[in-house]
């Protein structure tokens, strides 16, 4: 094989898998599969047919929204405190359902349910596998925590979605970028330039920035991932030059590809995120809509629109609530977690509590909604991570960065203010990559299809045993994510550690 032969296999790979047919048909029916469980009642519960815990904010913004044509004009005691994307998608169920559970839900369980079809079409680029793609759409089926959000009227399900579309553009970035450059290879003139070629316009990087913006209007933790993301892409195409052979691969990834990264992974979800915001430019009452003119300051930005000077004010009022929100010393929200408990799900939130109306065959009964991962994923979310470090770091293995990397992103933020409130919904985008970082130690138990009948026959049964388990926790927690009634000696049974209760 030739030097440029090599240089052309290194950069592409392993081949994607040929069973593209089967590998949308196995997607498909794990998405409409997860649909279904994500839609079963969907309904239930509320607080006597409104909205329970902090749905009690967004729904009722959200019917703003609807209500006004894409704003909200009610200051509702200044808690209208997050962008308007995740709200506005609240709303659009409830113009098709009305001002009910299931209008309120509807759309955070097609999040969810879309999200089941893009963790296995990402899990099989990642593997290269339609058996392991299929296995990472069951295991986000049955994490409690994906599940609930995918019931809630609230906006971390938003966040988490567009970071999934997002992570999952950046790899068909990936290899696109790898196939341009293998043509160059295969052609001859890669390193024409000692930076090596240019890599043409990015339509998948371009999505992934588009995605970004929309996460960002979700919720502004959305931001941390703009940064990541935005960092790892250039990191990918500077190693993609070292593949192909190019002479100064960093410095050709600097002087090519930066200033492109920094348009489309920070300059497009900025003009999005903007767009977002397009029902607040064009009213005239939206909340804060003045505010430069009601509430003159000098700054930096004296340069801009009144609606710009507006917003910037506004945003800044909405930074100053978030960094105030803090831990009271007294009256401590009950169940408030800190993120070192987020990984293992040690600290999880009850969401409805009905322990005196409802039957089931016994004096005593109890119906629960509980926002807690399935421990039997959960769990061993340190140990995968530990892994997933040694694999980036001592075997520079990119699939487990980008994992890790991602992960982290959505973890370690919240380190930065520990006396800031706090709740286990917040770790919503990790469930995806901590399914993802799963599949990838699952693929490697299994082992490559090249290896023999009783290593890969060994492999492919502690797969399915762990995979089984997981199935077989998630039903036994069915009864406190969905709320069904249940005898008070079941519900103590359900509630596995101290810190449950």
């Amino acid at each position: 094989m030739s030097e440029a032969e090599l240089a052309e296999v290194h950069l592409i790979g392993k081949p994607m898998p040929t069973d593209r047919l089967r590998g949308w048909l196995v997607a498909g029916f794990l998405a409409v599969l997860g649909g279904f469980v994500r839609l079963q009642n969907l309904g239930f519960p509320t607080d006597k047919g409104t909205p329970v815990f902090d749905e009690k904010h967004y729904v009722p913004q959200a019917w703003e929204f609807l209500r006004n044509g894409g704003y909200e004009d009610n200051p509702a005691y200044e808690l209208t405190v997050h962008p308007p994307v995740g709200k506005e998608l609240i709303a659009v169920g409830e113009w098709l359902f009305g001002y009910n559970g299931w209008g309120w839900r509807f759309t955070a369980a097609l999040a969810g349910a879309l999200m089941i079809l893009m963790i296995v079409r990402i899990a099989r680029r990642l593997t290269r596998s339609t058996l392991l793609g299929g296995i990472a759409g069951v295991l986000l089926i049955c994490d409690g925590l994906s599940h609930v959000q995918s019931r809630m009227g609230m906006l971390d399900i938003y966040l988490a979605f567009f970071v999934l579309l997002a992570f999952g553009c950046l790899l068909l970035d990936r290899d696109q970028v790898r196939a341009r450059l293998a043509l160059t290879v295969r052609e001859g003139w890669v390193a024409e330039s000692r930076f090596g070629p240019r890599l043409g316009f990015r339509w998948w990087r371009f999505a992934a920035g588009v995605s970004l913006g929309l996460a960002c209007g979700s919720k502004w933790s959305g931001v941390f991932f703009v940064a990541a993301f935005g960092l790892m892409v250039v990191i990918w195409d500077a190693t993609a030059r070292r593949a192909a052979g190019v002479p100064s691969p960093w410095k050709g990834a600097l002087v090519r590809d930066v200033a492109p990264a920094l348009w489309g992974m920070l300059v497009v979800p900025l003009l999005v995120y903007l767009a977002t915001w397009w029902g607040w430019f064009a009213s005239e009452t939206a909340v804060d809509r003045h505010l430069s003119a009601a509430s003159p300051h000098s700054g930096w930005y004296d340069f801009l629109p009144q609606a710009l000077r507006s917003l910037w004010q506004y945003s800044g009022n909405v930074l100053d609530f978030h960094e105030n929100l803090v831990t009271p010393t007294k009256d401590q929200h009950p169940w408030e977690s800190k993120p070192w408990t987020w990984p293992m799900g040690l600290r999880p939130m009850l969401y409805y509590y009905d322990g005196g109306t409802v039957s089931c065959g016994e004096d005593r009964c109890v119906s629960a909604t509980m926002l807690v991962g399935t421990p039997a994923m959960w769990w061993l979310s340190l140990p995968v991570l530990a892994w997933g470090l040694w694999r980036m770091i001592g075997r520079l293995d990119w699939r487990y960065a980008a994992v890790v990397v991602t992960y982290l992103t959505g973890l370690l933020p919240w380190f930065a203010n520990l006396d800031r409130q706090m709740y286990y919904f917040y770790a919503t985008p990790l469930a995806a990559f901590l399914v993802l970082g799963l599949v990838l130690v699952l693929g490697q138990i299994l082992g490559p299809a090249s290896d023999g009948y009783e290593r890969r026959g060994t492999g492919l049964f502690v797969v399915a045993l762990y995979v089984g388990l997981v199935v077989a926790n998630f039903v036994w927690l069915w009864p406190i994510l969905n709320g069904d009634s249940i005898t008070e000696g079941h519900w103590d049974a359900e509630l596995w550690l101290p810190s449950w209760r």
